[in-house]
C-alpha cells in the first residue's frame, strides 16, 4: 500500500515536471510568433506599442510592388520545381523500390546525400557547376537548384509509403491479366497518392523557405521572397515584413487545413 502511494506521488511529480517543460517548449516556439503578430498591428515602427493600426498591411498591399514581384517569383519557382521534383522523385522511388539491380544500394545512398549535406555546400557546388557549363544565373538556375534539393525529400517520402504496400494486390492484378504498365498506372501510383501529395507539399514548403542555396544561384533581377526580405532587414526590421509574415502564417495554416480536409475526403 505504501509503495503504491509512493508510485502515485512520483507519477504526479513527473507529470508536473513534464508539464512545465511542455509549457516552456510551447512558449519557446509560439511566443515569438505572438510578438510578431502584435508588432504587425503596432502603429509605431519601434517595439514600443503606441496603438493599433493596419497601416503596415495597407503598405504591404499598395506600396510594395517589388516585394510582390519577389513573392510571385517564389510562387512560380515553388510550384514548378515541386511539380518536376515530385514526378522525378516518385518515378525514382518506384524504380528503386520495385526493381533489383546491381548498383541499387549505391544509387540510394547517393540520392540521399542532399539530405545530409550542408546547404552552403550544395549552394557553392551548384554555383560552380552553373558557371562551368556557362548558364546565366537567374530564375532558371534557381528552379534547377530547387529541383535538385527537393527530389531526395520526395524520394524518401514516397519510398516510405511504398514500404507499407501490400504486394498481394499487385499479384492479384497480374493474375487478372494486367501488364506491368497497367499495374503501375492503375494500382501502384493510386496507392501511393498520399505519399506523392505529401512530397509535393513538402517540396513547395522547402522551395518557398529556402534562402542559402537560392542566394548562391540567383542573378540580377531574380530575387525571391526570402532574398527580398533579407535585403529589407539588413538595415533593421521593417514593420511591413511583420505584416507579410502574418499573412504567410495565415495562408500556410489555411493550406495545411485544406490539404488535411482533402486527404480525409479522398482517402476515407
Amino acid at each position: 500500500m505504501i509503495n503504491n502511494v509512493k508510485v502515485s506521488k512520483n507519477k504526479k511529480k513527473n507529470f508536473k515536471v513534464s508539464l512545465i517543460f511542455f509549457i516552456i517548449t510551447l512558449l519557446f516556439f509560439y511566443l515569438p510568433l505572438l510578438v510578431l503578430i502584435v508588432s504587425s498591428f503596432n502603429e509605431s515602427k519601434t517595439m514600443n506599442f503606441t496603438g493599433v493600426s493596419l497601416k503596415w498591411y495597407k503598405s504591404l498591399i499598395f506600396d510594395s510592388g517589388s516585394l510582390w514581384n519577389s513573392f510571385l517569383n517564389s510562387i512560380i519557382i515553388a510550384i514548378s520545381s515541386a511539380t518536376v521534383s515530385t514526378i522525378l522523385g516518385t518515378l525514382g522511388a518506384i524504380g528503386l523500390y520495385w526493381y533489383n539491380f546491381k548498383l541499387k544500394r549505391y544509387i540510394q545512398i547517393v540520392s540521399y546525400l542532399p539530405l545530409i549535406l550542408p546547404e552552403i555546400t550544395i549552394g557553392v557546388a551548384l554555383l560552380i557547376f552553373f558557371s562551368w557549363i556557362k548558364i546565366k544565373l537567374g530564375l532558371f538556375t534557381i528552379f534547377l537548384a530547387h529541383v535538385t534539393f527537393n527530389i531526395p525529400f520526395v524520394l524518401l517520402i514516397v519510398i516510405s509509403r511504398l514500404s507499407e504496400f501490400d504486394y498481394s494486390i499487385i499479384e492479384a492484378a497480374y493474375d487478372l491479366g494486367a501488364r506491368e504498365i497497367d499495374a503501375l498506372l492503375k494500382v501502384i501510383i493510386p496507392m501511393t497518392i498520399p505519399g506523392i501529395i505529401s512530397g509535393f507539399l513538402i517540396a513547395i514548403t522547402l522551395s518557398l523557405d529556402d534562402f542559402v542555396i537560392t542566394f548562391f544561384v540567383s542573378g540580377p533581377g531574380s530575387s525571391t521572397l526570402p532574398l527580398h526580405i533579407y535585403s529589407m532587414i539588413r538595415f533593421g526590421v521593417s514593420p511591413v515584413v511583420n505584416a507579410l509574415s502574418v499573412a504567410l502564417i495565415i495562408a500556410t495554416s489555411a493550406l495545411t487545413l485544406s490539404t488535411r480536409k482533402i486527404n480525409k475526403y479522398m482517402f476515407s
